[in-house]
């Protein structure tokens, strides 16, 4: 609609999921707080699958940037600037946090029949074919989008996390409860067997 009434005049920025330090959805924020409890973790999918996300503070300095060069047109900030699986993101976070935790993989058809669902239950993950994380992100890129280490990100979002009162930690607002993540394990081995 901007762009109706001012055309070639506007910014449009497109972020993915956003991310980082005071995020009170937990969407990332879980992983940080699952991995550092360490022990089995239940990794949704294949390694493979795709992920896409921003740190806030790499988003809010390059539409600063955009703003201050009054740049124009429809960008879509997500990242990272390279394709990134959902087990590189676990296997970056648990370097990140010199995690002594191990990932189960778990089929993402055994995940449908146990109700797990992508993105809510399994943060981030969006499963094998979604599209959601598969924004084409090289215009904004060519703009100077840049994005902070991933462990930067994880061990800063952690640190906030562990700042915030007991009782808000003691409940994530997304991602699996430790009671239902063991269930869905022991399922999964005993229909493995």
């Amino acid at each position: 609609e901007a762009e109706k009434w001012f055309p070639k005049k506007t910014l449009i920025i497109r972020p993915g999921l956003i991310v980082g330090p005071r995020d009170e959805t937990d969407r990332f924020t879980y992983w940080p707080v699952r991995i550092d409890r360490g022990g089995e973790v239940l990794a949704p999918g294949s390694p493979d699958d795709p992920v896409q996300f921003i740190d806030a503070r790499d988003l809010a300095e390059w539409t600063i940037r955009m703003a201050e060069n009054r740049e124009t047109g429809a960008y879509n900030a997500t990242g990272p600037a390279k394709p990134l699986g959902i087990g590189g993101m676990l296997d970056g976070i648990k370097a990140a946090l010199n995690s002594n935790a191990t990932f189960t993989w778990v089929a993402e058809d055994f995940l449908t029949q146990q109700k797990v669902e992508p993105w809510s239950d399994m943060p981030v993950w969006t499963g094998k074919e979604s599209g959601l994380a598969r924004a084409k992100i090289d215009r904004a890129l060519s703009k100077g989008l840049t994005f902070r280490p991933l462990g930067e990100t994880a061990r800063d979002t952690l640190a906030w996390f562990k700042s915030q009162p007991r009782e808000r930690q003691a409940k994530l607002r997304a991602g699996l409860t430790p009671e239902r993540e063991t269930e869905v394990l022991t399922s999964w081995k005993k229909q493995k067997l």
